[in-house]
Formats: C-alpha cells, structure tokens, sequence
C-alpha cells in the first residue's frame, strides 16, 4: 500500500504515529466570499456531490514499482554447492519488484500532476489511473524531499481536467473541506470534514511545516490527494495523520497550497530542483522568558542568532539578536512558520520583515534571491577502501546550503548522496552530513578528502556535523 509512518512521542503519547498517506486530488485557488454560520438545517449544504463530481476528475492514483536485483546466494561461488544445485540454482541472482501506491492531483491542463514525494521515491516507473479506469504512463519532472511534494507529466496526451489552486491565506479554522484520495488502495474516495487548525509546524515530515490540519478522514493511501474548499479548490495535499492505530482519528494534515504553487512553478520553469529564495541568516524559537523581557505578550517571534555575510538578511540591514514577528504583515510565531512563509515569497522581489529592536518594530526589507554558487561543487564520488566509499561529496557553497537544507553559513565538504547499499550507507553517513576533520585534520574540499583517503592508514577517525551536532567516529583503514 506504500506508506510511511513517523514516530511521535512526548505529547501526543507514546504509541502516537505521524503516517504519511497515499492518494491524490488537486484544487483550486480559494475564494473571498464571506463565510455564514448556518442558522437552520435547511441553510446547510445536504450533499457535496457537485463540488466531489467536478473534483474527480483531476484527481488520479498513483502507481510506482522499480525492479531491484537481490544478491546472489554467497555459497554459489563454492564449487561444493554448484556440484548440486547447478547454475541455474539458488545463487542466480533474483528480481523482486518494489511497490508504491498514492494519489495525485492535476494541476493543469497540460498533464502536470502533484503527488508526495514519499509516494514515487526510488520509482523507476510510475503510472496514474483516473477515476474512469484509464490509465497512462508518466514521467518525473521534480522531486522535492524538503516538501515531500514532486511534481509529474503526463506521456503522450492532455488531461482532461485540472483543479485551480486555492489561495491557502483565506482559508479560515472551521471553513468546510473535502478530502479526496485513495486509502488503503480501495479506490477514489470522498470524506468531509473541517479545517481545525492553521499552520501547523511540528508535525516532523517536511520542511514545509505550516501544515493545515483537517478532521477529514484521512487514511493510509490517501498521500498526495487532495484537501478542497467548498468550490472545488486545492487548499492542500494530503501527507500526514497522527494516530495511535495507524488509521484515521481525525487529526490530518495537509501541505498547504502555497508551497505547492512553488514547487509547480519551478517544475514548469524546466528546472529540475524548487527555486526558493536565500534568506542568509539562522533563527532560533523565541523562549518566554525572552519574550517577557523584551515586553512581548507571548512568546511568538524568531530571533537573529548569525547572519551570513553579504546575504539578503544582512544586506537588508536585519542585525543579530533582532526578532522577527511577521512576513509582509503576515505574523510568524517561530523559525518554521518563518522558513514556509518566506520559502513561497516570488523570487525577483523584496519582501518586508516586521522586526523588533530595542523594544521598537522596524521594517526590514529583504531581497528575494537564489542562494549563489560562491565555489566549484567538485562534485567526489568515493570508492575503495575507506569507510566513505559509495558518497558523493560536494563542496558547500550556499546555494548547496540550501538544496541540502543545512544551516546558514555553513561550509567545508558536504555528503551530496549516499549509493544504497554503499559501505557509507552501510555504516551510516547520510546526505547532508558535513565532513569536518579527517584523522584530525579539517577538511577543506571534496579534492582534500579524496586525496586523503589515498593514503594506507591503519585507522580512520572522521568527524563529521549533523543536525548541529558533532560526531567522531573511527573505523579501520
């Protein structure tokens, strides 16, 4: 059925699960008609069917598979073993097919489709089926881990339909919604619901974290579907449930349609990677103690702890120890509602912070630019004896800062990718690991770390960054 699940513990409960889901429906950009409390039965809407029958027919499953080769019984290269089981026995090397099933939605007309990333990762091939059984080939134009969004077009014919994408700012807590997806693989299926909660950011799945969350059944299976307004529109795409049982209990959520407009955007400017603006600074969450002494009422806000030099933030003037409140007069309580807000601002543009300083708001205007390449990639892929063997290392600059989502001002040698079933990924090493040291010596560039590895040593201690934490570790030569 392809899902995902995320541990949650703490405050949701122990045996609490974030599951990624699969399944799919695209909508349209909401409106700004006002919104009525119904005062009698007969003022309330007694069936969806118009909104669920025009929405259907954008949205589509999602099919993924790839053939992975299992190793060949190790055994077989004894001439013992071979004498009874010949070279056809169990030593030849096996093909067992992996699966991913999800839903998607048809964002235009064109055959462009959004799905979760989770859904078609490692996919080799992938296909959609539309609600009337037909089914078509497709390709993978974009894939966004940082979203888990991708973005997917259609082979060889038009859609016949496709949702506008709401503007996700008008949504309001208690408005109407619909989800449309595929859980559990039965089929398109259609569930009601309210939105009960606005960005919300510590659901652990992507970085897009400004989730809308639903009450909407929403099941395994339904990844990559579809959250609509009450006109049909996309306000989200389904990705996340919390539960203690691994099916729905009323708390979903969904990406919400902003950051799927950037990331079709930059999938129909031909780049195969989400254009987002560079902002050059690294915040941290305002505490409450923080925010009683600076006279704040609670403690919403991000605080400046370092800019990069000659970056947006600090050619806009932001300053250290400044704290953030709001993009473009849009508040931002902390570092991951500001990273949703700022990520879906138009390159091209200036956007303004509101920032408190010295106990005044000031404005700050910021530039919306892409990350530079400040140095060659040099892009490494190791091999042979060395604990590395199978990564792909990159140097940092900031634009691969922030294609890797690594903190602002980082730099030295980065672990761009990690071969599946490398020596690397065997021991652990993952993509965005940042290599500090090498036997003690700090390393500069991927050039620095191969050369290294040339050499015979007994044993290797590498040091490396990871999440803000320093690890040393050693391993054999």
């Amino acid at each position: 059925m392809g899902r995902r699940t995320i541990g949650k513990r703490g405050r949701y409960g122990a045996a609490a699960m974030a599951m990624l889901l699969v399944a799919g429906l695209l909508p349209m950009p909401a409106s700004s008609q006002s919104r009525q409390v119904p005062e009698s039965r007969q003022q309330i809407t007694l069936s969806f069917a118009p909104i669920a029958t025009r929405a259907a027919a954008s949205v589509v499953n999602v099919y993924g598979s790839r053939v992975e080769k299992q190793a060949p019984n190790p055994f077989m290269d004894d001439p013992f073993f071979r004498r009874f089981f010949g070279d056809g026995g169990f030593g030849v090397p096996r093909e067992r097919v992996q699966r991913s099933l999800g839903s998607g939605v048809i964002v235009d007309v064109s055959g462009l489709v959004v799905t979760n990333n989770h859904v078609i990762e490692n996919m080799s091939e992938v296909k959609v089926a539309f609600a009337d059984k037909r089914e078509m080939d497709a390709e993978i134009l974009l894939r966004d881990p940082r979203t888990d969004l991708a973005v997917l077009k259609l082979k060889g014919a038009k859609a016949p339909a496709a949702l506008e994408l709401a503007d996700a700012d008008q949504v309001q807590i208690g408005d109407l919604v619909l989800a449309i997806g595929n859980p559990f693989g039965v089929g398109q299926t259609v569930t009601q619901g309210i939105v009960s909660a606005l960005a919300r950011t510590q659901v652990g799945v992507s970085d897009a974290q400004s989730f809308i969350q639903t009450d909407a059944a929403i099941n395994p299976g339904n990844s990559g579907g579809a959250l609509v307004d009450m006109e049909g529109r996309l306000i989200g795409i389904n990705t996340a449930i919390f539960s203690r049982s691994g099916g729905n209990q009323g708390i979903g959520f969904a990406i919400p349609s902003g950051m799927v407009r950037l990331v079709v955007d930059s999938a129909k400017a031909g780049v195969n990677m989400v254009r987002r603006p560079w902002f050059g600074a690294r915040l941290q969450a305002l505490t409450a103690d923080v925010a009683d002494g600076l006279g704040l009422d609670r403690p919403a806000g991000s605080v400046v702890v370092s800019l990069v030099e000659g970056g947006p933030a600090a050619e806009g003037g932001l300053k250290r120890s400044d704290v953030i409140l709001a993009v473009d007069g849009v508040t931002v309580d902390d570092p991951e509602a500001f990273g949703y807000r700022f990520a879906t601002r138009p390159l091209g543009g200036t956007t303004t912070l509101t920032v408190l300083r010295g106990g005044k708001r000031v404005s700050v205007p910021v530039k919306l630019q892409s990350a530079p390449e400040t140095r060659p990639r040099e892009a490494v892929k190791l091999s042979g004896r060395s604990p590395l063997s199978g990564a792909t290392l990159l140097n940092l600059s900031p634009a691969v800062a922030e294609e890797l989502a690594l903190e602002a001002g980082s730099d030295g040698v980065v672990v761009g990718e990690v071969s599946e079933g490398s020596t690397a990924a065997r021991i652990g090493f993952q993509k965005g690991d940042i290599i500090m040291a090498l036997n003690g010596e700090r390393m500069k560039s991927s050039r620095d770390v191969e050369a290294a590895f040339r050499e015979r040593k007994r044993a290797w201690e590498v040091t490396i960054s990871r999440g803000g934490q320093t690890i040393t570790s050693v391993f054999p030569g």
